[in-house]
């Protein structure tokens, strides 16, 4: 990363589309080289995609820059991936100091409470709520926000932070359709005490077709777990109409605790997701506008990075713009391209890697399972692959964050 400039610059205007772990940590990050921010959100709260959650030690070392508090934050876990006998394929072998320094390995942790701690982090007044944008508008001296009311707003600097369906990426580089995994994930969690659990790990298993999965979460003081179970879908059929009827089935085939974790959870802590994700962009920025979270990059949960990419990028988005004057134009464009670049191939490596796995453990025609399973079972290729090769890419994000 360039040095950083100067931090004489006078205070610029910052707008954020998107109330998410992104656009908050955008905004931490705006507020943070000096700038006045302004978040817009189309709902009514900053209400969280999901339930169940997992961060590597990157962006908790970035939430603790941006000044969120990440005491208790969540369940220290050591990752493995096990075939459906309970064979171990991959350990992730994060280093120890790295493992001491960010409370685990793996994070498991609950949506909300992340959502609440970046919150409390944000001062008061700059999220507003219920503003819906349905046109942007920019030129050499500003970017305009035009609103569903009619009202319009001024700002140096746009960030995206608006989701898969972002309004932001499609005003600059138009319409695109998302990528079909042919995946669906069922996932819920429960505080239960249930036979065969282990405290802070991750187990990550898989049989011919279906990932069956559990992590040990902490949420606000509670150890409990969460579980999720994923398997190929079409993606235009309805939705089951019995969330954890359609999971307990699914994990029927897995050893404890697995199918003991589904039964444990109550029915509304249930819920499905089906798998999309976009064709990595060779630019996010232009002009005044640049891209975060999943309107940059969206990603499978095979990465089990989205959240915590969303977050890296608010943090180095921030650091871009310290000590930029944000009414020069020039400045501008050269900050936000000094943001993006180191982030895009860390990304978009997350996000092919993601999509290759589902199609290894889903798609694979039936008669080549049994091969590629033997190579899982028998060779070092797959801890090389995810094991090995993980905690060196956390560790290079690591080194880019300062303390």
């Amino acid at each position: 990363m360039p040095p950083l400039p100067s931090s004489d610059a006078p205070r610029g205007r910052v707008a954020v589309l998107g109330a998410g772990p992104a656009g908050m940590a955008a905004a931490l990050g705006a507020l943070k080289a000096g700038h006045d921010v302004v978040v817009y959100e189309r709902y009514r709260e900053a209400r969280p995609a999901g339930n169940i959650l997992n961060l590597w030690p990157p962006p908790v070392k970035a939430l603790r820059a941006l000044g969120v508090d990440t005491g208790d934050l969540g369940s220290p876990t050591d990752a493995e991936f096990r075939n459906v006998h309970g064979r171990v394929r991959v350990r992730v072998k994060l280093d120890e100091d790295v493992k001491r320094a960010y409370g685990g390995g793996f994070i498991g942790l609950l949506r909300p409470e992340l959502y609440e701690r970046m919150l409390a982090a944000i001062p008061s007044g700059v999220i507003r709520f219920n503003q819906q944008v349905d046109r942007i508008e920019q030129d050499d001296r500003v970017v305009t926000l035009h609103f569903t009311d009619g009202s319009t707003a001024e700002h140096d600097v746009l960030i995206g932070a608006d989701g898969i369906d972002s309004l932001v990426r499609r005003t600059l580089w138009g319409e695109e359709p998302k990528r079909e995994h042919r995946l669906h994930i069922f996932g819920g969690f429960t505080f239960a005490d249930v036979a065969g659990t282990a405290p802070h790990m991750c187990v990550v298993s898989h049989n011919r077709t279906v990932q069956g999965s559990w992590t040990s979460i902490r949420h606000k003081g509670r150890d409990g777990h969460q579980w999720w179970v994923l398997t190929a879908t079409d993606p235009d059929a309805p939705a089951p109409a019995d969330l954890k009827a359609s999971a307990t089935e699914l994990a029927a085939d897995f050893p404890a605790p697995l199918p003991g974790l589904v039964a444990a959870t109550e029915p509304e802590s249930v819920q499905r997701w089906v798998l999309r994700d976009r064709t990595p962009l060779e630019q996010w920025s232009k002009g005044r506008i640049t891209l975060a979270g999943d309107a940059a990059h969206a990603t499978s949960p095979y990465a089990a990075y989205g959240a915590g990419m969303s977050i890296e990028d608010g943090y180095f988005f921030g650091r871009a713009l310290r000590g930029v004057d944000l009414t020069d134009r020039p400045a501008v464009q050269a900050a936000l391209q000094s943001y993006e670049d180191p982030r895009k191939p860390h990304t978009a490596k997350q996000v092919q890697m993601a999509r290759m796995l589902g199609k290894v453990f889903h798609h694979t025609p039936a008669p080549l399972r049994p091969i590629r399973d033997f190579v899982f079972d028998h060779t070092p290729f797959l801890q090389k692959m995810a094991g090995d090769s993980n905690p060196r890419e956390i560790n290079k994000q690591l080194a880019l964050i300062e303390d």
